[in-house]
């Protein structure tokens, strides 16, 4: 499915989000309170939009991004080529629960709308906390529901029937758009996910809701290592 996207996926982000995808992947980043000289991990980094912003909003940082769709990879490397990155992002087609980067490796890690696509969530975590340094923050961008009644319904209106209509003229996929409101629909609400964070090796989790909660920023920091 995500192969069958690529394409068109960027484009997607951006009309369906009305430009704000850019923002938040901005204060994704900014949460991050990156060093110079900080190596990311970037997982699920589909065609590397998060992976560019961190090179773009703090310099020097080296990314490394991964992902198991070899089509966003295929894209992913081209605007990482097109933006003269290629010494400071690497990409490595992966699965998120089987990082192949050794223990304590990295200094900070994302995920940008991608943990509720794995199948095993946990497990991603767990090995985000593998190869985080102690004290090294993680960012997760991921769809909500919006917290104020008037938003909420425009918006679940909005998610439930405009966006898998507009996405399957653009995509030209019948189900992928219709996915997309499903899995969020079946992921944890922010409380339950901040718990899973937790029990997975991370402190100080918070929950940030962002543009009136359609987006959520979770933001933690790996545990000391006993």
């Amino acid at each position: 499915m995500f192969d069958a996207i690529a394409p068109r996926y960027d484009l997607l982000n951006h009309v369906l989000s009305a430009g704000l995808d850019r923002r938040w992947r901005d204060r994704a980043i900014e949460a991050l309170a990156l060093p110079p000289g900080t190596r990311v991990l970037d997982v699920c980094t589909g065609t590397g939009d998060l992976a560019i912003a961190a090179t773009r909003l703090v310099a020097p940082v080296s990314v490394v991004g991964i992902d198991f769709s070899g089509e966003m990879l295929r894209r992913a490397r081209t605007k990482v080529a097109d933006a003269s990155l290629t010494s400071a992002i690497s990409l490595v087609r992966a699965d998120a629960t089987r990082i192949p980067l050794p223990n304590a490796s990295c200094g900070a890690a994302t995920i940008g709308f991608g943990i509720r696509n794995v199948a095993e969530p946990e497990r991603a975590l767990l090995e985000l906390a593998r190869v985080l340094r102690p004290g090294a923050r993680l960012a997760i961008l991921e769809f909500g529901a919006p917290r104020l009644p008037g938003v909420r319904t425009l918006y679940s209106w909005y998610f439930r029937y405009l966006l898998p209509l507009v996405g399957r003229a653009v995509s030209k996929h019948s189900s992928a758009y219709s996915y997309l409101p499903a899995s969020v629909g079946h992921f944890p609400p922010p409380a339950e996910f901040s718990r899973i964070i937790e029990r997975s090796g991370f402190t100080n989790v918070r929950a940030i809701p962002l543009t009136f909660g359609i987006v959520y920023l979770y933001v933690a920091e790996r545990s000391a290592i006993p």
